[in-house]
């Protein structure tokens, strides 16, 4: 059989590719991409030829069974997403888990993924933490919010430009204006920017200046009786 390979690819910064990437992307036989427009670009930046598909949240249910196919046939074939590690709110999760199933050998590389370095950087402890990735748009919203209301973990989120306010406004009203929290923009990029204070700070900081970029939210978790007795 063939490997699948899962391969990041840089939120930002192009020198964030590994060696090693580069390398099996340019052995593989065959690389699956979310958008071929998008990896095409990065392809050639590294002079990486190889037959080139597309990969994408709306085609990854048809397609996957004919993949798994080809890995079992013993073809290499290295999934990579338009950005980051694919699976972490991009399509890769299905693919994966056929491929697990029919015996193929998976192999994910470490590497690029946005909400690490903007948790890193935060400030918030990121001992434990948990992922919420994007919150539904529209219905379920803010019932998903107020789940999260007694979690003491750090809570990492990602949004849209456009929302990032009225999420938010959201959070304010959930866990309190006084909750801290640190909104990463941009991270990897030119104009990399970390905003960090309390929920009510931040809000006034983004009203006045509207958020550009690929945005990551880092929420401060509920403190315990415990851990309010440490601050002190």
């Amino acid at each position: 059989m063939g490997t699948l390979y899962i391969i990041p690819t840089p939120v930002g910064n192009l020198e964030d590719m590994t060696l090693r990437a580069i390398r099996l992307l340019k052995e593989a036989d065959l690389i699956l991409a979310e958008d071929t427009r998008t990896s095409g670009i990065l392809l050639k930046h590294f002079d990486i030829k190889n037959r080139l598909a597309s990969h994408h949240k709306f085609n990854e249910h048809g397609t996957s069974v004919g993949v798994v196919e080809k890995l079992k046939a013993g073809m290499n074939i290295a999934l990579i997403s338009d950005a980051g590690t694919p699976g972490i709110s991009d399509p890769g999760f299905y693919l994966v888990r056929e491929a697990v199933a029919a015996g193929v050998e998976v192999v994910c590389l470490p590497g690029a993924t946005a909400f690490v370095p903007a948790l890193v950087a935060s400030g918030l402890p990121c001992d434990r933490f948990v992922f919420e990735g994007f919150l539904p748009q529209k219905k379920g919203r803010k019932t998903r919010v107020e789940a999260l209301a007694d979690e003491t973990r750090t809570m990492v989120f990602y949004e849209s430009p456009y929302r990032v306010v009225k999420t938010l406004q959201l959070f304010a009203e959930t866990f309190g204006a006084e909750r801290h929290v640190s909104v990463a923009r941009e991270i990897s990029k030119v104009h990399e920017q970390h905003v960090r204070g309390t929920l009510a700070e931040v809000i006034d900081h983004f009203t006045e200046h509207e958020p550009k970029g690929e945005i990551v939210i880092i929420v401060e978790g509920q403190l315990t009786k415990h851990h309010k007795q440490e601050e002190q």
